[in-house]
């Protein structure tokens, strides 16, 4: 069974979600029901339970900020937040912080609920099922396996001396109006070379790791391991260029404790091995200036 805390300072409207609803039957449980977001905020953080149902105008600490400090707590409660019709601005900020769906009170019907509930079963099923976790490095990016420049347009002698990473911009970092993605881009710019997973960035913004994941996603259009083996790319083909520093070196430089592994993401990114790299440049021609 799931478990549920119902939030809702309306008693009536409390009462009546804890009533409508044969919550067993959808596979879920309420553990617990409170008035206001302080009193639910201390539950959560007690009970951990799988799901809140949250309203999200209530005197005090309201919806919003129990979402909220409930991320920065570090637990991935779902919530699931009610509503009224003119509080669309609270929603879009609820489901910026991850909430998985809202409600609104004055339309509300035991389908509508059971619909929801069933969405929000499959997606906590999901999840503990053992879905691959998205702070894993060596799972990061397999199937991504079609480089930006292939071996073979090497041995056709068409592929450029400095390729670029695949599918990544280079280091401008991506300019981004969410504060905590903004903190962590500029974290991985200056502290690439140290272990950084999504776990630890997640502790960084005091944010849950699944919704840390998904937003860096949503705001810049990388997994944020991804973005990471970008900018460390970069920063190894810079130093392949300008440095005679060993390959090993240059791997543990930009990060990288495995030389295996750096070697092998760094193929995966150029189309090449570091040396074949730091060879081709080395060997390029420069065109004559007139």
């Amino acid at each position: 069974m799931w478990t549920v805390l119902l939030v809702e300072d309306e008693v009536f409207v409390r009462e009546s979600v804890r009533e409508i609803i044969s919550w067993e039957e959808l596979g879920f449980t309420v553990i617990g029901e409170s008035g206001n977001g302080t009193e639910a905020l201390e539950l959560i953080t007690r009970e951990r339970p799988d799901l809140v149902l949250a309203d999200i105008v209530m005197p005090g600490m309201n919806g919003i900020e129990l979402l909220k400090q409930t991320r920065q707590a570090g637990l991935n409660t779902k919530f699931i937040m009610l509503t009224c019709m003119s509080e669309f601005e609270y929603v879009r900020q609820a489901m910026e912080y991850g909430a998985s769906n809202y409600i609104l009170k004055l339309s509300m019907s035991v389908n509508s609920l059971r619909d929801t509930l069933r969405k929000v079963s499959m997606e906590l099923s999901a999840l503990s099922a053992g879905a691959r976790r998205p702070d894993s490095p060596e799972t990061e990016m397999d199937g991504e396996a079609d480089p930006l420049v292939t071996d073979a347009a090497y041995k056709e002698g068409t592929a450029p001396a400095h390729p670029r990473p695949r599918g990544f911009s280079g280091l401008v970092q991506p300019v981004v109006a969410h504060p905590e993605i903004s903190k962590i881009i500029e974290y991985i710019g200056h502290n690439y070379d140290q272990d950084i997973t999504v776990k630890s960035m997640s502790r960084y913004v005091m944010m849950g790791e699944n919704y840390v994941s998904a937003l860096f996603k949503k705001k810049t259009g990388y997994t944020l391991i991804h973005y990471l083996h970008g900018v460390r790319m970069e920063k190894a083909a810079a130093f392949l260029r300008e440095t005679d520093l060993a390959v090993h070196e240059v791997g543990h430089r930009v990060g990288f404790v495995s030389d295996n592994y750096f070697i092998k993401i760094f193929r995966r990114w150029t189309g090449c091995t570091p040396s074949q790299y730091r060879h081709r440049a080395n060997t390029a021609t420069e065109p004559e200036i007139v």
